[in-house]
């Protein structure tokens, strides 16, 4: 009699045994850890990865680690070097490095990746005072000679800017840089060592948010016939209008209800290294899951798979366009 408990504890654990077993066998070639590069920890992409990662741990029974980085273009260098499995990428920064061009030329083309969805529109948005010395900040020509955060050297964001600085004659020797990264940008707007700084990210942005209860902060909008130009030059570009009441307590430039600017788009991406089997769990996981995925980060619940190849410029995962 002493030794049934003992013995129903042995069939337990055998089961259990079983099925981990069991679960392993359902994605062949599955790792023994999964790793997102996702972003800073007050970022969209950090939040969206930890919700991804909550997700899949029990649905591959695998841990699933989710990395702080400095955004899109580190996430692609983590990949390349092997120190990520997926990451979170803007579409313009994954195409510059498939194609080895840009921030990427010196680096060369990395082919070793791939695209599994579209997530959401990541939005150029220009943050800026109202006034700076009693100026009236208007229009992005007005950030001339301003100081400027014009994001992470080599990141995405900086790409965005120098781009969209461009479309309005402006360079970055004509206003006075700074290279910070996202938290450091609102810490700085904040105790007044910058006078603006771009963004790229999802809409609404919690940080711009909290910036917008201050007063005196404004979003800075882009001239439609600059949003074209920079669209015939760079196609990963779509016109995007951030509508009144986002940020309550903001002005919009030229006290408009709505703030016109441009787009990229947020993507997952997965070294080919993973299996084809995995990514393709992964992918079905990320849209049987949209429900949870939003319950734990607003912005998955934008997630379509009527359009969640639109806009990728890189080939997909085979894992995406093998049978699901």
């Amino acid at each position: 009699m002493k030794n049934k408990p003992i013995r129903f504890l042995l069939i337990i654990a055998v089961f259990l045994v079983i099925l981990a077993l069991a679960l392993r066998m359902r994605h062949d070639n599955l790792p023994s850890r999964i790793k997102i590069a996702a972003g800073n920890v007050s970022g969209i992409y950090h939040a969206y990865g930890a919700a991804l990662a909550e997700v899949l741990k029990p649905q591959l029974n695998v841990p699933v680690d989710v990395l702080i980085t400095g955004g899109s273009v580190e996430n692609i260098r983590f990949l390349r070097n092997g120190r990520a499995d997926l990451a979170f990428v803007q579409n313009d920064s994954m195409t510059y490095a498939y194609n080895g061009t840009n921030i990427f030329s010196t680096e060369g083309a990395f082919k070793d990746f791939s695209a599994l969805a579209g997530l959401y529109p990541e939005v150029c948005q220009i943050v800026a005072r109202e006034k700076i010395e009693g100026e009236e900040i208007l229009s992005i020509r007005d950030l001339d000679g301003k100081r400027v955060s014009i994001g992470e050297q080599g990141g995405g964001t900086e790409l965005n800017a120098l781009q969209i600085l461009a479309a309005y004659g402006l360079s970055d020797t004509e206003i006075e840089v700074s290279h910070l990264g996202f938290d450091a940008s609102v810490e700085a707007f904040r105790s007044g060592t910058i006078d603006a700084f771009f963004c790229t990210a999802g809409v609404p942005t919690p940080a711009i948010l909290d910036l917008a209860k201050l007063g005196g902060v404004r979003l800075l909008s882009i001239g439609d016939a600059h949003i074209s130009a920079l669209i015939t030059n760079y196609p990963f570009y779509t016109k995007h209008i951030i509508p009144a009441g986002v940020y309550p307590g903001m002005e919009y430039a030229n006290y408009r209800s709505v703030v016109s600017t441009v787009a990229v788009r947020a993507a997952l991406v997965a070294s080919d290294q993973l299996s084809v089997s995995t990514v393709s769990a992964i992918y079905r996981i990320l849209f049987e899951k949209k429900a949870e995925l939003a319950a734990l980060c607003e912005k998955a619940g934008d997630l379509n798979r009527e359009t969640a190849a639109d806009g990728l410029l890189i080939p997909l995962h085979r894992g995406v366009t093998g049978p699901q």
